[in-house]
């Protein structure tokens, strides 16, 4: 018989906190948690953030950013990794760097680069920036159509159907040069994601919930994702779990928390069984 590891898979969050705990590196733990990998960080920013908005910001240096991976690296060791909030081409780089410490552990990227009012994150020199250094290491990259409108540098034409609109922008990114890109939909009011990895196109569909809780939807849906890979999972089978995933902290979205959409509800709380999905 064969000893079985005792060392859970390891992945590795780097992003920025979220003071309200409902995005960012806190949604990414309990991400994490739900699906039974050891959650790790490397914090990018520090954001004084609720459930309403975003009141200050501020950067961590970039040699403390590559700190941060190096000693989790050379101890603990990372099977997978999500990326999320940069915000600077300063940042972008540190994280290049710090990704060189890390071997083959597959990346998800979660380009966080238009607010959900439509703002802009990024400034031009910051997309150029992802999209050189970190978008061809990427595994699997997660935007919304917003974000991948940006990447691809193309507008959303609202005379083609959302499904023809997905697939276009998910073609658009992948040349860019990720291995998989995975366009959520949930940002156009359509819950089908499609996934394209240079061979064929997959719709995962999923069920939209007007009405719930929004905030850390994306953070949730990268790091399950992440999570599901670091499991031993295909890109498709981690998308479809994330999908599944992310879908669930939504509808049982903490909406008595906090006075704006309230948090998702990735940890499954005051819900039968704690909601936990479990892969197998």
């Amino acid at each position: 018989m064969s000893a079985v590891d005792p060392r859970p898979p390891c992945v590795l969050s780097i992003a920025g906190s979220d003071s309200g705990g409902g995005a960012g590196i806190q949604a990414d733990l309990k991400a994490f948690a739900r699906c039974g990998v050891h959650g790790m960080t490397a914090l990018t920013a520090i954001t004084a953030q609720n459930t309403v908005g975003v009141s200050a910001v501020h950067g961590v240096p970039a040699e403390t950013i590559v700190a941060q991976v190096a000693a989790v690296a050379e101890d603990i060791g990372v099977d997978a990794v999500k990326i999320g909030m940069l915000a600077t081409v300063e940042t972008i780089e540190a994280v290049d760097r710090a990704l060189d410490l890390l071997g083959p552990a597959p990346i998800v990227l979660d380009p966080v680069m238009v607010a959900e009012s439509g703002a802009a994150l990024l400034d031009d020199d910051a997309v150029a920036a992802l999209r050189t250094h970190l978008l061809p290491r990427a595994a699997v990259v997660t935007p919304n159509v917003m974000e991948a409108g940006v990447l691809a540098a193309t507008a959303v034409r609202p005379e083609d159907s959302m499904a023809a609109e997905l697939s276009a922008l998910a073609r658009a990114v992948h040349e860019l040069g990720s291995a998989t890109v995975v366009v959520t939909g949930g940002h156009a009011g359509e819950a089908t994601d499609v996934l394209f990895d240079g061979e064929g196109l997959e719709l995962i569909p999923g069920e939209l919930h007007p009405r719930g809780a929004s905030h850390g939807s994306g953070c949730t849906h990268s790091s399950a994702l992440a999570a599901h890979l670091a499991l031993g999972l295909s890109p498709l089978e981690a998308a479809r779990r994330a999908k599944a995933i992310a879908a669930a902290a939504v509808r049982d979205g903490l909406r008595a928390v906090g006075r704006g959409a309230g948090p998702v509800n990735a940890l499954g709380v005051g819900v039968p069984h704690g909601g936990v999905v479990v892969a197998d």
